[in-house]
């Protein structure tokens, strides 16, 4: 698998594998995984070349990181990258008060508390360092200051504003004393990411879904400023939650929820134009945000082996550049939208 090289402050860099792998569904996220298919499934990924991992705390409170340990434990810590995320810190509870009932399935009794104080962020990287059983993370990502997670534009405002006078100094200090390799924010929404920007010294931004083959907004001020200052990007979610992949059936997911019709109609339209050029959309959806040059990998996840297997192969298909000509001349794609 190709791989893209990022070293925006001179201290080495990180080597990205094109495809990464998002480690959120073998949290149990919306259905229980047996810790066999877990690591069947993450086997499966390295297989594939994958060498870069994304967890976090949230996934599975505690229990995504937990099944990366044995699996990571049988490979060289030079051989593959790393990231994780800080914010939240997991307290055990009674199990009818624990986070994510009926979201997470069969995991530990564990209740989140927002913390994106200095402390906070220390003692969140030391417990994932615990729960993963490695010596370093090469990323940490300051986790969800967004209103999608926060319900409020003014309540996000609120955990940026905590988070920049207290746990963003943590992070630099970290980068500072070579303890991480770089720093940045997991996040759903490009607006915050882009004040997050503005006010620190930022490395990466692993931007949920919101630069697809459905969504450019972040081309109009965001990517821009990430070149200007390179910023790498980390794309998550590039099938928006599902209907990039499956299609706008009925049913079809966007941003976690059933996709409204106006999704719906424009998604059917962006498929017969991929129909026209003999391309699947799925794999003009994945191919797509790669040819951003601040992206550095895209990270679809997967619960099966079979999944991340389909992923791989996807970025083997050919796709021509009229594909990309006509999405823009039918107003699918925005103009400033890089394609080769």
């Amino acid at each position: 698998m190709k791989t893209r090289h990022f070293d925006r402050i001179g201290n080495g860099g990180i080597d990205f594998t094109e495809l990464g792998f998002g480690t959120a569904p073998l949290g149990n996220l919306y259905r229980a995984v047996s810790d066999e298919d877990a690591n069947a499934t993450l086997e499966a990924a390295w297989r594939t070349g994958c060498r870069y991992f994304d967890t976090a705390p949230l996934y599975g409170l505690g229990l995504s990181e937990t099944r990366l340990n044995p699996f990571l434990r049988g490979k060289k810590r030079d051989d593959y990258v790393l990231s994780s995320k800080v914010g939240r810190i997991m307290r055990a509870c009674p199990p009818e008060q624990r986070t994510g009932i009926g979201k997470f399935f069969d995991t530990p009794s564990r209740r989140e508390v927002y913390d994106y104080s200095y402390d906070g962020v220390m003692r969140s990287f030391e417990a994932s360092l615990e729960r993963l059983g490695v010596d370093r993370i090469d990323i940490l990502f300051v986790h969800d200051v967004d209103i999608f997670t926060h319900g409020s534009k003014e309540a996000s405002d609120r955990r940026i504003e905590e988070f920049m006078t207290s746990g963003y100094y943590g992070l630099l200090s970290l980068r500072d004393q070579g303890a991480i390799k770089a720093f940045g924010g997991g996040i759903n929404e490009w607006q915050v990411c882009q004040t997050l920007a503005e006010r620190g010294d930022f490395d990466l931004f692993l931007l949920a879904g919101r630069y697809t083959l459905l969504e450019q907004e972040a081309l109009a001020s965001f990517l821009p400023l990430c070149q200007e200052r390179g910023i790498g990007i980390v794309l998550g979610g590039p099938y928006n939650s599902g209907i990039l992949a499956t299609g706008p059936k009925p049913g079809a997911y966007y941003n976690y929820s059933e996709a409204p019709q106006d999704i719906l109609d424009r998604v059917a339209r962006i498929e017969a134009v991929c129909t026209r050029h003999g391309v699947r959309l799925i794999e003009a959806a994945l191919q797509f945000p790669l040819l951003h040059p601040s992206v550095v990998s895209v990270i679809p996840g997967g619960q099966r082996p079979s999944e991340v297997e389909s992923n791989r192969s996807l970025l083997d298909a050919t796709l021509p550049p009229a594909l990309w000509a006509d999405l823009k001349q039918e107003g699918l794609m925005r103009d400033d939208a890089p394609t080769a």
